[in-house]
């Protein structure tokens, strides 16, 4: 009976189980809701998981692990060998990234493979690479929004960018939220953690300038009278050892290495009095919206992307003068009464049975489909209210958006 079921590739994460991010939970998710109707192959960085623990599935989906890293140099090889690879038996290589996008013109004219791909963010953005890496993303982007049959944004705004820079109707895919739930801390809990035990802030993320770790961690340094905690990867960049470094002993800061199991990274969250997301580049964030889901007041770094994940809805800073004041004047009441829309804008649009069946449609429709649809003639063709019917109406007025590099 599997013979039957059409051949998914899945591309471009560290791999499954879950443990490092979004991408990673994205397709755990994609693979335990959608596993009984597709037969599906996830590959695998056989530097994250040690032979001893290795399965070779994950629900029904099978695990091909390969010798490399997926992320930083070595993810341009680790996403081509894995879509040469695919090519021998997958219809479809749905493809998280664009570090292998290079070679995609290649498997458009050579085979009648389908490929759905995830820019995830506008990549040669971010701060962390230097600039013959950013010019490599640039093209790379380029090269996957082109030669793929569907692209997906995670964000409306990143769907404003494609469509304005590629002509491209990305389709838009968020990420789910639903599997945090709230838990409340027991005694042995608080000995390990003792902040539990009083109101703090929280941030979850890689330590990267455009999360503007900085920023926060320099605005409660004068607060001291307001607990922050950060988890992330502190050792894993000169700047998170320097920021480590500077602020490791200020006694309202807490730094916690990376913590990969749910219930405790779900406890530290959905403890916390408020969440500070200060992502500056991307798209629709997963810690963002899992916060959301938690029910906690968000206190949003002021971009678009933010603006779009929390319909606005969320308090906003630009700087560290801003969060500070925000810190001290906004009431709990007001905190409150943040949380709760952030609790219903989550319920309503993050959840993972949703985003599974918008893959699962895109999955459908990409197997169908010869040449990639563009924006300009799709949206020539449709009245206001269509447009407003496919969620694209905002694509119309193209001189709205405006997005600060």
């Amino acid at each position: 009976m599997s013979n039957l079921k059409k051949r998914i590739a899945i591309i471009g994460t560290v791999g499954l189980p879950p443990k490092y991010g979004g991408f990673e939970t994205l397709s755990g998710h994609i693979v335990r809701m959608l596993g009984d109707k597709y037969d599906m192959t996830v590959y695998c960085s056989g530097k994250e998981y040690l032979r001893k623990n290795r399965p070779g599935k994950y629900y029904r989906a099978r695990l091909k692990y390969l010798p490399l890293k997926a992320n930083g140099i070595q993810s341009i090889p680790y996403d081509t060998i894995s879509i040469l690879h695919a090519l021998f038996y997958a219809d479809v290589l749905m493809i998280l990234g664009v570090a292998g996008a290079w070679i995609l013109p290649f498997v458009r004219i050579f085979t009648s493979k389908k490929i759905i791909i995830s820019i995830d963010g506008i990549e040669w953005k971010r701060g962390k690479w230097d600039l013959p890496a950013r010019l490599f993303l640039w093209w790379a982007e380029k090269l996957a929004v082109k030669f793929s049959h569907i692209d997906i944004s995670d964000n409306e705004s990143i769907q404003d960018y494609t469509a304005l820079r590629y002509g491209s109707l990305s389709r838009i895919i968020e990420y789910g939220a639903d599997h945090t739930t709230a838990v409340k801390p027991m005694d042995r809990d608080k000995k390990v953690y003792p902040f539990l035990r009083m109101p703090y802030a929280v941030k979850v993320c890689r330590i990267e300038p455009e999360n503007n770790v900085h920023t926060v961690l320099a605005a409660f340094c004068d607060l001291p009278k307001h607990t922050l905690v950060i988890v992330g990867n502190w050792n894993q960049s000169e700047y998170g050892r320097n920021l480590r470094k500077v602020y490791g002993k200020v006694k309202n800061i807490i730094l916690l290495d990376p913590i990969y199991r749910q219930s405790a990274i779900d406890m530290i969250r959905s403890n916390a009095h408020v969440y500070i997301h200060g992502h500056s580049a991307g798209g629709t964030n997963p810690s963002l919206v899992e916060a959301m889901h938690l029910g906690l007041p968000v206190i949003c770094f002021n971009v678009s992307y933010n603006k779009t994940t929390t319909e606005n809805k969320a308090l906003y800073f630009k700087n560290a003068e801003e969060l500070i004041s925000i810190i001290r004047t906004v009431k709990l009441e007001t905190l409150r009464e943040h949380a709760g829309k952030m609790k219903e804008v989550a319920e309503r649009r993050y959840t993972w049975r949703e985003i599974s069946e918008k893959y699962d449609s895109l999955i459908q429709e990409v197997l169908t489909i010869d040449r990639k649809l563009s924006v300009m003639p799709v949206l020539a063709a449709c009245d206001d209210q269509t447009l407003t019917a496919c969620h694209a109406g905002h694509l119309k007025y193209q001189k709205l958006f405006y997005q600060k590099t």
